[in-house]
């Protein structure tokens, strides 16, 4: 199944292919970043506003990624999540040739390409009516047709679809609202599309339920880690390190199955800087991103510190989805250069310490004022310090690496250092 590159082996994570272990993504949401939608909401003439997340690609290498992370550029009626055509590229966005520009750039600087596939659901005009669950609709939203995943012609199609895109020059894939989707049918879908694409990586949106039986059944390499999101936020702003203590050692317990997909922010919640109630948080929140294992991803504009909230309405999506300048030069409106900087320090130190991909955590003390764990893989070990609170408290470790330089945590400090 994997062919004669022998791209999935040891050093990795559980059977996922070996390059995953240095990849860390810029994720985007091109419908937004290039001003498509909600701006021009309806498809018409090709745009090839695809282009303009060309100058942003060295904005991406500067920040330290590896690879970029697209939302939706497939043709779709609106936001991206009810496609229309999953051969095609978005009217708004562009054409073929703006795609393979896209990723002939991206490849120039070293960059991956990950795509996001919806295929639980697409919209009403859909050229496929026969494929579709009479009834059936994605969480009551009436735009949004689920695909009857049983049907033969169904599976043979996404199978088609993310080969299509992998021939043309993409690197991996999102598969959207995965948890909705029969894990069997990732089951036969994936193994054939590896056949031909054994460096292919695939991770799955699971938002709950059980992660590990999740990634057995539907054979994907990994789901978004949501659990660790909701703890990272929820524990900081209650003042409550247990609860991220928890979360962290079910993460850990995750290593034996697969490695996650970590996050602070994406396209579908409230920013970072916005979720935290204090903004002296933020730095513990990406010091937990980039010392613990996983895949991490850093949403486009989380790590220029912008602040914005996503809402339960019509278009509660946009202010967390907004149009970028032309330019990384170009002045955007709140942004933060310390974010900037902190969020280029810590992923420099993720990739000169690429074993942390995989890194086992360890609680070692826990108090209602601060949380010390340890990541360690074999003979390498990183130890963190959060001082939750205003007052002082004494780091664990020897050398520091990053944060404060002594063992002596000022208020609402933190530290990285040698075991």
């Amino acid at each position: 199944m994997l062919g004669a590159q022998g791209c999935r082996g040891e050093g990795s994570g559980v059977g996922e292919p070996d390059w995953v272990r240095h990849a860390i993504w810029w994720h985007g949401y091109p419908l937004g970043m290039t001003g498509a939608y909600p701006a021009d909401p309806a498809p018409g003439p090709h745009e090839h506003r695809l282009l303009r997340l060309l100058p942003w690609l060295d904005h991406a290498v500067r920040l330290g990624a590896s690879g970029i992370a697209l939302g939706p550029v497939f043709a779709s009626t609106s936001h991206g999540y009810d496609t229309t055509d999953h051969f095609r590229v978005d009217p708004r966005l562009g054409d073929d040739q703006d795609f393979d520009t896209l990723v002939t750039e991206a490849r120039q600087r070293g960059l991956r390409v990950l795509l996001d596939g919806v295929f639980n659901h697409v919209g009403p005009e859909f050229g496929h009516p026969g494929w579709l669950r009479p009834g059936h609709t994605f969480e009551g939203h009436g735009g949004l047709l689920t695909l009857d995943h049983a049907n033969p012609e169904v599976r043979d199609h996404v199978t088609a679809v993310l080969a299509h895109w992998l021939d043309r020059g993409a690197d991996a894939w999102r598969l959207d609202a995965a948890y909705a989707t029969p894990p069997d049918f990732w089951a036969d879908v994936l193994p054939r599309v590896r056949a031909h694409h054994p460096d292919a990586w695939f991770v799955a949106e699971v938002i709950h339920g059980d992660y590990a039986d999740f990634t057995t059944k539907s054979t994907v390499d990994s789901v978004t880690q949501y659990e660790l999101w909701k703890a990272v936020w929820s524990s900081l702003n209650d003042g409550n390190p247990h609860e991220l203590a928890w979360a962290l050692t079910r993460h850990d317990g995750f290593l034996d199955t697969f490695v996650p997909a970590t996050f602070v922010g994406n396209h579908d919640v409230t920013r970072i800087a916005a979720k935290l109630t204090n903004p002296r948080h933020l730095p513990h929140a990406l010091v937990v991103l980039f010392t613990t294992a996983g895949t991490p991803a850093v949403y486009a504009g989380d790590e220029l510190g912008l602040r914005a909230v996503k809402e339960d309405r019509h278009g509660g999506d946009d202010a967390i989805r907004p149009e970028f300048p032309a330019t990384p030069e170009d002045p955007f409106p709140g942004s933060d250069p310390a974010v900037l900087r902190l969020h280029q320090d810590l992923i420099g130190l993720r990739r000169r310490h690429p074993w942390l991909h995989t890194a086992r955590t360890r609680i070692t003390e826990t108090t209602h004022e601060h949380l010390t764990y340890e990541s360690t893989s074999g003979d390498d070990a990183l130890v963190v310090t959060l001082n939750y609170g205003p007052g002082t408290v004494r780091a664990a470790g020897t050398e520091a690496v990053a944060g404060e330089p002594t063992d002596h945590l000022g208020p609402f400090g933190w530290r990285i250092a040698r075991r």
